[in-house]
């Protein structure tokens, strides 16, 4: 118990003011979570969950600490949503494991999909805004259900295996950076901005793994035709 009032209520001290212990360690669970992905290693799941357990009682910021701390139910509801997600995502890259040492092959989504993915951000969007306004969300409460929804998108995305949902992330961030910034929460602010520039990386990452692994199937393709003969 002490061990868990010591987590709960550790600060660091920062240039005047103080960031929550917690947040830190979330957001650094997270980026190895972030990294993980990147080398679609299957070990970026747990380790995001851990991080989003960890961010989930910092945006519940009046339940776990002050009284006067901004709740961002956006920012809350989508640490539980990955935590779902994640789970999914978890079981999925297990069960798609092959001898190349990764756990998914990335690939394009197609046209269809991304429509749908574009949409459900805005539709999304648009239907949670007055939920999360009902409920107390921090203004501007529009830009707290965009990234909760956008998250929703992106997590799904990557469990597919889909190349885009590193796009999804940057949209996520442009809105999420300001958010952050005008809520208070620095230290994830900050993340999201070193996130924004990891998440372009790691477009491109994944796009020329997509581009390799379709110049090697022919390849693939040809040998047990060979074979056969």
């Amino acid at each position: 118990m002490d061990l868990l009032r010591w987590l709960f209520d550790a600060q660091i001290p920062v240039a005047g003011s103080a960031l929550l212990l917690r947040e830190v360690l979330g957001n650094i669970f997270g980026l190895l979570s972030a990294l993980g992905g990147m080398r679609r290693k299957i070990w970026a799941w747990p380790l995001g969950i851990i991080g989003n357990a960890l961010l989930l009682t910092v945006f519940l910021g009046s339940i776990f600490g002050e009284a006067s701390t901004a709740n961002l139910l956006g920012q809350a509801g989508r640490q539980v949503m990955f935590i779902a997600v994640s789970v999914y995502g978890w079981v999925r890259w297990r069960q798609g494991r092959d001898g190349s040492g990764y756990a998914v092959t990335p690939a394009w989504a197609s046209g269809r999909t991304r429509l749908g993915l574009a949409a459900a951000l805005v539709l999304g969007t648009v239907a949670l805004t007055p939920l999360f306004a009902a409920l107390g969300s921090y203004d501007p409460v529009w830009a707290d259900a965009w990234t909760f929804v956008g998250s929703l998108l992106a997590t799904y995305g990557m469990a597919r295996g889909w190349v885009e949902f590193w796009l999804i992330w940057v949209a996520v961030d442009v809105v999420g950076v300001p958010l952050l910034f005008s809520a208070g929460y620095y230290a994830t602010a900050f993340m999201y901005l070193f996130y924004g520039a990891f998440t372009v990386a790691g477009f491109f990452v994944w796009a020329r793994a997509q581009a390799r692994a379709v110049q090697a199937r022919p390849a693939a393709d040809a040998v047990p035709i060979g074979a056969a003969r």
